[in-house]
């Protein structure tokens, strides 16, 4: 076995556990729980995701480069989800859901793009609508999300009343 397989088996593995992980994450209850064991499995093994990515992308930078950007593109917004959940700056909810979910979008994204050419009936179909279909998507789910972790603003009552 090369050194590029060896990363191709981890990568693999890898995102399948980002994919399952990121999945319950997403439909569990957001509290401690199954929703956080699963979101730091989904960002732990995201890394291993990132990493495999650039090193593979390096080595075969003719057919993988696209890659590459996915790949700092997704982990950027993964890690960007993950930390807020962690500080919890203004705004951290919205942050961590838009970067979440965006990130699970460009993972999703990606294994579309690489399997579609694999999948019998789906490989006849123009693959730039699975570059883009993901994202017609998801989006509108992170907004809907987003609106439904939207803190409430509560009115101020005068002094008149």
């Amino acid at each position: 076995m090369n050194l590029f397989n060896l990363f191709l088996m981890i990568h693999i593995a890898a995102g399948c556990i980002c994919l399952i992980t990121g999945l319950l994450a997403g439909i569990s209850k957001k509290r401690k729980g199954r929703h956080t064991i699963s979101g730091e499995i989904y960002h732990g093994f995201f890394v291993f995701v990132f990493i495999t990515t650039v090193v593979m992308s390096i080595m075969h930078w003719k057919e993988s480069a696209y890659l590459f950007y996915i790949g700092i593109f997704s982990y950027g917004l993964a890690l960007l989800g993950y930390i807020s959940a962690k500080i919890r700056w203004k705004n951290w909810l919205r942050i961590h859901i838009g970067g979440m979910l965006g990130s699970y979008i460009g993972i999703f994204t990606a294994t579309l793009v690489v399997n579609i050419p694999r999948i019998p009936l789906l490989n006849e179909l123009p693959v730039l609508i699975f570059w883009y279909l993901p994202t017609i998507i998801g989006t509108p789910i992170i907004f809907k999300i987003g609106k439904k972790y939207r803190p409430v603003k509560r009115e101020r009552k005068t002094i008149l009343e």
